[in-house]
């Protein structure tokens, strides 16, 4: 790991700096060099899977998977891009997208090719009662309660991502300040849905609930508990 990532990734941790480890190029590939991931769970080593892998789907929501199966890897369900999409204050913000069903590219408006991935979107009244749950879709495809107010309306698909000094990261929406990105009823377990819950561990970092490790695929078998001292 060169300086200038570590520059950039001391910009998002908590707590302190991030350690140097082998394990920070899964850190690295997902928020520097914006490479597809997955986000492996902290608690019990499963990955984020889309509920629906295909593409067409807008409306169902995200779940912890424990194995690997080949109709997830042939359909990339288990990789996620984790993309930069500006800031909030001093802290970068990014969109969540699966590479699951990933539509052609198009032309961006700099005339660039600019994929369209289905994103991970947040209910605008989360986390109360049953809006607490996600929808992966398209930003003009999700429900209309899963879009932002007014004139943001991709406000309810960015989110603040922090490196942990445990070296895993989180996901705060900037939509809702005090929740963050964890599973119905706090529990973790084969299958836990994706849920937008209210934020336990008071501050960015969250708990170990929260946490992620950005694995490439082939480092999904390395052990996952990993504290950095």
């Amino acid at each position: 790991m060169d300086n200038q990532e570590r520059t950039q990734m001391a910009n998002l941790v908590v707590g302190g700096p991030v350690a140097v480890n082998s394990y920070d190029k899964g850190i690295t590939a997902a928020l520097t060099e914006n490479k597809p991931v997955m986000l492996v769970h902290a608690f019990n080593g499963g990955y984020l899977r889309p509920i629906e892998l295909n593409g067409d789907s807008h409306d169902k929501g995200v779940r912890l998977a424990t194995t690997l199966d080949p109709a997830t890897t042939e359909a990339q369900g288990h990789l996620w891009y984790i993309t930069p999409a500006g800031f909030f204050g001093q802290r970068p913000l990014y969109v969540i997208e699966s590479a699951a069903g990933e539509t052609p590219t198009k032309t961006a408006d700099d005339g660039a090719p600019k994929p369209q991935r289905r994103r991970i979107s947040v209910h605008q009244e989360a986390p109360k009662s049953t809006a607490d749950t996600v929808q992966l879709g398209l930003p003009d495809k999700v429900g209309d309660k899963w879009r932002g107010k007014g004139d943001s309306p991709e406000d309810t698909q960015l989110w603040v991502v922090t490196v942990t000094p445990w070296g895993g990261i989180t996901f705060v929406p900037i939509t809702h300040p005090d929740a963050i990105l964890g599973f119905k009823d706090h529990a973790v377990a084969a299958d836990s849905e994706v849920r937008l819950t209210y934020n336990w561990g008071g501050d960015f970092t969250g708990t170990v609930i929260n946490t992620f490790y950005p694995r490439l695929p082939e480092e999904w078998n390395v052990p996952y508990h990993h504290v950095f001292t």
